[in-house]
């Protein structure tokens, strides 16, 4: 049997599942309302889901013929303290690219004004 972390993770690495949990942040809803952005078959979908559902990351109901979907999204927060961990290794590199853009951009508003100005003044002419 795999770990819950391991489980939140294998369910959370197919674009597919993230979609949907994305969709289910918003709100419970139908199977069928989570099919109809994906174009696969329901069975397909219900592997999907089965998978979040393993991983404890969605709850299905039954409502008569409605079959709610709803986000359980506690796993997250053991999966988020596990990537904590480890932020001290990514952080820095993070902080050097957003200097590194805002170089950038400040770089870039410095030319267009320096453009700018040299056209003013060649009109002027």
């Amino acid at each position: 049997m795999q770990d819950q972390l391991s489980s939140t993770f294998a369910a959370l690495a197919d674009p597919t599942r993230r979609a949907i949990l994305a969709r289910l942040a918003m709100g419970e809803t139908s199977v069928t309302e989570l099919a109809q952005p994906f174009q696969m078959s329901m069975p397909a979908v219900s592997k999907h889901l089965r998978v979040l559902e393993r991983a404890g990351l969605i709850a299905r109901g039954r409502e008569a013929q409605w079959r709610p979907c709803r986000l359980d999204a506690s796993p997250l927060k053991n999966a988020a303290q596990w990537i904590e961990e480890y932020r001290q290794f990514w952080a820095p590199y993070v902080d050097a690219l957003d200097h590194h853009l805002d170089r950038m951009e400040r770089s870039r508003l410095k030319q267009a004004t320096q453009t700018k100005s040299a056209s003013t003044k060649k009109k002027k002419k």
